[in-house]
C-alpha cells in the first residue's frame, strides 16, 4: 500500500507503475481495463484493473517514431487513439514551458512529415491484443484529443497544415475503418489566408478539445476561451457564442463538463505553469439556461490544507471526469483533478457555493520521468476516470495510475 500525503473521505485501492513507464495522460476505464496515453514513453499503454486492487498485465503499444499518443476514447469495441507531433521531444524550444504555453505552434510544425498525423482505430473485443482496423491522416501536427461515445461522429481538436494551431475537426464514423472529416470549426484568423494566428502576445489560442451534449459542443480554447457551437449540422459547426475571461484571468481554459439537467457547465482552467507563475487558475460553475448568455456563478474551492504553491509543480486544475456513458454519471459530485494537490471531490448540489466533498493526493513519484529540463519529483495527477462503481482512475505525468475509492 501506498500512503498518501493527504486523504480525505477517499482511500487507497491499488496502484500500477504501468511497467515502469508511469507517464499518463488521459485514461479510459473499459471492461476492466486501463487504457493510458502517455506524453513521454511514445506510445500508450493497456493495464488489467480487472482486479484493482491487484494490477495485472500491462501492453505497450509504441507509437510511429516522433508521434504523441497522448489521448483516446473507448466505446463498444473500438479504442480511438491520437497521433500527434511529439512537440515536446520534436520541438527544443519547447523544454521551456512557458514556450509550449504562450505562442500559437502552428509555425512550428514544418518540413517534412516524419510522424503520424490523425487518429488510428483499434479492435478492442481482445482487450489486450488490440487490432488495428482504421486510420485517418492530415497534414499538419495531427489531433490532440477526441471526443466519441458512439454514434455517426466523434470530434476531435487538429491542427492542420497551414493553421495557427489546433481547430475543431468532426469525424465520420459510419465505417470505422475509413473514418473521415466532414466538418471542420476554429476561431477567427486561424486558417490560412485569415489574418494569420489571432493569439495576442504571450497567449495560445488553440482548441484542447470539446464535449458534446445534445447538439452543442462546448469547446475550450485555452487562452481563447470557451465556445458554445451548435452542431446540428456536423457538416458546418454554426458558433451560438464564444466567450473568454482571460485578461483578466489567466487563461488556460481546458475541459468543460456540460449537465444539460440543471442547465450547468462546469469549466476548469488548466494551471499551465510552476508555481502559479499564470496566475491563479479556478473551475468555473456556469447557468447556461440561456445558452447565448452563460454566466459564472461560482468557482470551487481552492485546496489549502498544505502549500502546493510551494511544493513544486502545477498547482491548480487539469481534467474533470467527463460523464461518459457506462462511468459514474452525476451532475451533482464532480470530481477534478488539481495535479500537485491530487484529485478532488466537488458537490454542486447548490451550484452557488460548491463544498469539496473528498481529497487524495498520491505519494510523489520514485523517479521523474518527464524529460524537460528540472521538473520537481511531485505529483501531477493528470486525468481522473470515475467507474460505474464508484473507483476512481487517477492518471499522472510520471507516478503511474493510482486507483482510489470515494468514501463521502
Amino acid at each position: 500500500m501506498r500512503s498518501p500525503d493527504f486523504a480525505r473521505n477517499m482511500r487507497f485501492v491499488g496502484h500500477s507503475d504501468v511497467a515502469g513507464r508511469g507517464d499518463g495522460m488521459q485514461i479510459m476505464l473499459h471492461r476492466g481495463h486501463a487504457y493510458l496515453g502517455h506524453p513521454f514513453s511514445g506510445g500508450f499503454s493497456i493495464v488489467d484493473l480487472r482486479d484493482p486492487r491487484h494490477p495485472g498485465e500491462v501492453r505497450f503499444i509504441p507509437a510511429p517514431p516522433n508521434t504523441w499518443n497522448l489521448h483516446l476514447q473507448t466505446h463498444d469495441d473500438l479504442l480511438l487513439v491520437v497521433n500527434a507531433f511529439d512537440l515536446v521531444n520534436g520541438v527544443r524550444a519547447f523544454g521551456d514551458e512557458r514556450a509550449y504555453y504562450t505562442q500559437s505552434v502552428g509555425q512550428y510544425v514544418t518540413g517534412a512529415q516524419d510522424w503520424a498525423a490523425g487518429m488510428s482505430v483499434y479492435d478492442i473485443s481482445r482487450p489486450m491484443q488490440p487490432r488495428k482496423i482504421g486510420q485517418l491522416d492530415i497534414a499538419g501536427a495531427g489531433f490532440h484529443r477526441i471526443w466519441y461515445v458512439g454514434g455517426r461522429y466523434a470530434y476531435a481538436s487538429a491542427l492542420f497544415a497551414g493553421y495557427s494551431d489546433y481547430i475543431l475537426a468532426v469525424i465520420d464514423m459510419a465505417d470505422p475503418t475509413r473514418p473521415e472529416i466532414i466538418g471542420r470549426w476554429g476561431l477567427p484568423g486561424m486558417a490560412p489566408g485569415e489574418g494569420g494566428p489571432p493569439s495576442p502576445p504571450g497567449q495560445r489560442w488553440a482548441l484542447h478539445h470539446a464535449v458534446i451534449s445534445g447538439t452543442t459542443a462546448y469547446a475550450c480554447w485555452r487562452d481563447g476561451g470557451l465556445t458554445l457551437l451548435d452542431i446540428s449540422d456536423p457538416t458546418q459547426p454554426r458558433l451560438i457564442r464564444h466567450l473568454n475571461w482571460s485578461p483578466p484571468f489567466g487563461g488556460g481554459t481546458h475541459s468543460a463538463l456540460p449537465l444539460p439537467a440543471r442547465d450547468l457547465l462546469v469549466v476548469a482552467d488548466e494551471a499551465v505553469l510552476d508555481g502559479e507563475s499564470d496566475g491563479r487558475k479556478h473551475t468555473w460553475v456556469f447557468d447556461i439556461r440561456s445558452p447565448q448568455n452563460p454566466v459564472s456563478i461560482a468557482t470551487f474551492p481552492i485546496p489549502a490544507e498544505a502549500d502546493y504553491i510551494a511544493k513544486g509543480g502545477h498547482f491548480g486544475p487539469h481534467n474533470l471526469h467527463e460523464n461518459r456513458p457506462g462511468s459514474f454519471v452525476s451532475d451533482r459530485l464532480i470530481f477534478a483533478t488539481w495535479q500537485n494537490a491530487g484529485v478532488r471531490a466537488v458537490d454542486i448540489s447548490d451550484p452557488c457555493h460548491p463544498v469539496e466533498r473528498g481529497a487524495y493526493v498520491p505519494a510523489a513519484p520514485d523517479r521523474v520521468i518527464d524529460p524537460r529540463p528540472n521538473r520537481p519529483r511531485v505529483i501531477q495527477t493528470a486525468d481522473v476516470f470515475a467507474d460505474a462503481n464508484g473507483l476512481l482512475y487517477l492518471s499522472d505525468y510520471g507516478a503511474g495510475i493510482e486507483i482510489v475509492e470515494f468514501t463521502g
